[in-house]
């Protein structure tokens, strides 16, 4: 069974108000029976849904599931999971997902497809860099804290553009243009000064993912379940040349 990351560190509390938590709840609650009134002209489905293949619901199930659906990926034997019409017609009712991946914005990298899962079975958040901002962070709140996911990867990968642009603002002193400068400046404290050139970008892609999971591990909300084993904090790279991810450690 692959080990799990876990860090238990406890920082002091940011609050996050339940009333605000239960409001949040019934819009989404609302829009869901919305859009379930909202047939655009197609017909109820005639047969119930298929029912799924049963939801991981530990950490490393969660993890084992996510690192199968890679290696089919891997080999070109994707499943393509529950895209057919019984499982959009049961999304409908709610979502359930069993991971939740902190993604760069890289065109080449979807989650969905990297670890061949389907529709309701991942929540990704992505941003340049898997940098963290107010709104990533309660994101990620949100699916761990409201929905349970028991798992969130910080998946980094090779070649990433954000993290090359902070190298070279870095080792220039030029400021990236637009608001290119706040992911540059938020990924900064990651640079592996012991490394050089290509090397240097290659190593700083890993030193961000380990950083960006230790930042997670030490939100108050995320370090409580860490420490009770309901919740695993994993970083990943995902290679573009293999195709394959592996585990930072």
């Amino acid at each position: 069974m692959t080990t799990l990351p876990y860090d238990g560190r406890v920082t002091p509390s940011l609050p996050a108000p339940r009333d605000r938590r239960t409001l949040l709840r019934a819009a989404l609650g609302s829009t869901a029976a919305l859009g379930a009134g909202l047939t655009l002209g197609v017909a109820p489905a005639a047969a119930a849904p298929r029912s799924r293949a049963p939801r991981p619901r530990t950490p490393a199930e969660a993890l084992r599931e996510l690192l199968h659906g890679n290696r089919r990926w891997h080999a070109r034997h994707q499943r393509h999971p529950h895209e057919d019409g019984a499982a959009r017609a049961a999304a409908v009712s709610g979502q359930h997902p069993f991971a939740l991946v902190l993604g760069c914005i890289d065109s080449r990298v979807p989650p969905e497809l990297v670890f061949d899962q389907g529709l309701g079975d991942l929540m990704t958040v992505r941003s340049a860099g898997e940098v963290l901002d107010e709104a990533v962070l309660g994101s990620i709140a949100y699916g761990v804290i409201e929905l349970g996911i028991p798992l969130v990867v910080v998946l980094g990968h090779q070649s990433c553009g954000a993290v090359a642009a902070a190298v070279h603002a870095d080792e220039t002193g030029e400021r990236p243009p637009a608001h290119i400068d706040y992911i540059a400046d938020r990924i900064r404290p990651a640079i592996d000064r012991e490394q050089t050139g290509p090397a240097r970008i290659d190593a700083t892609i890993t030193a961000n993912v380990r950083r960006v999971r230790g930042l997670l591990a030490a939100e108050p909300d995320l370090a409580a379940r860490v420490a009770t084993g309901r919740l695993a904090i994993a970083g990943a790279r995902y290679e573009l040349g293999s195709q394959l991810v592996r585990l930072v450690a």
